[in-house]
């Protein structure tokens, strides 16, 4: 291939590439295993007949998702053996010029999780991207009525899970800091104000850091555990933390006496705090150190 057409092939993924991350990204719940698999797709690109494909965005978004399919098969077997409970890798959302388009909330990410590969790629190129079910029929090498009832069986899914409630930012952002420094300073009454009845905490250590193992339900409990880690540290924030977006989700990115990044992501209904979703495991928010 001419230095040329080397160059005007990279130019057509790089223009296709934040599709193929937002693809990735859905399918795996995994920053770093999305850009692995775009950067095996981009090996591919290069390989092929480049003038020979009709329609570059159809044949890259079905490598992709293929590739991601054979990434499924192993991850399922790594989820069954993870330590505690598993959440996405986060993904700051905060930058307008590399704002991921649809939806890439923990609540989409946790459903599409429970679905199986097939359903999850079906439902995703067509329920999130508009594809055809011709398209994706292609892109999964099924019918395409095969297709349209993985996308129904998905969709069954995955519409009970998705949060309803919209939040204006600036209430978002403070309840989010009034949670945060409340928690880790031990302050109860404020926590009382600010949890749901209902709360429900998920915390991800992956067994590389101290973790909930399984998910604590209900506002006292919340308070119980904040509170023994309020006096575990002496009730003091942290040394540097920061408000962000990650995922669509209001959170806190901090600095743990320990040395590792947490992010603490919050979902938030009719004005109380009704999920927490706490990510410390090292090998998720090592990317976001330098945000901090």
């Amino acid at each position: 291939m001419s230095h040329q057409a080397q160059d005007t092939g990279t130019d057509t993924f790089l223009s296709v590439r934040p599709r193929l991350f937002a693809v990735a990204y859905r399918m795996l719940g995994s920053v770093a295993d999305a850009e692995d698999i775009l950067q095996e797709a981009y090996l591919r690109w290069q390989s092929v007949s480049q003038d020979d494909v009709r329609d570059v965005t159809g044949y890259l978004v079905r490598v992709v998702t293929r590739l991601c399919l054979d990434q499924l098969k192993s991850a399922r077997v790594k989820r069954e053996t993870y330590t505690g409970a598993w959440l996405p890798e986060p993904l700051l959302t905060e930058d307008p010029t590399e704002r991921i388009d649809h939806d890439v909330s923990v609540a989409l990410l946790l459903a599409l999780e429970r679905l199986t590969p097939l359903e999850r790629a079906a439902f995703l190129l067509h329920d999130v991207f508009g594809d055809s079910h011709e398209e994706v029929a292609n892109a999964l090498d099924r019918s395409p009525s095969a297709c349209r009832q993985l996308v129904s069986r998905a969709r069954r899914h995955v519409q009970t899970e998705r949060p309803r409630s919209h939040v204006a930012p600036e209430e978002s952002r403070a309840l989010t800091e009034a949670f945060f420094r409340a928690s880790k300073t031990g302050d109860m009454a404020a926590l009382t104000q600010l949890l749901a009845q209902d709360v429900e905490l998920v915390s991800d250590g992956g067994g590389k850091a101290t973790a909930a193992l399984n998910p604590i339900y209900g506002r006292d409990k919340v308070m119980r555990l904040a509170e023994g880690l309020a006096r575990k540290s002496g009730a003091h924030l942290p040394p540097r933390w920061r408000f962000a977006m990650l995922n669509g989700l209001p959170a806190i990115l901090s600095l743990e006496p320990e040395g590792l990044v947490q992010a603490t992501a919050l979902e938030i209904r009719d004005g109380r705090i009704a999920k927490v979703y706490v990510i410390r495991n090292p090998e998720k928010t090592a990317h976001l150190a330098k945000v901090l």
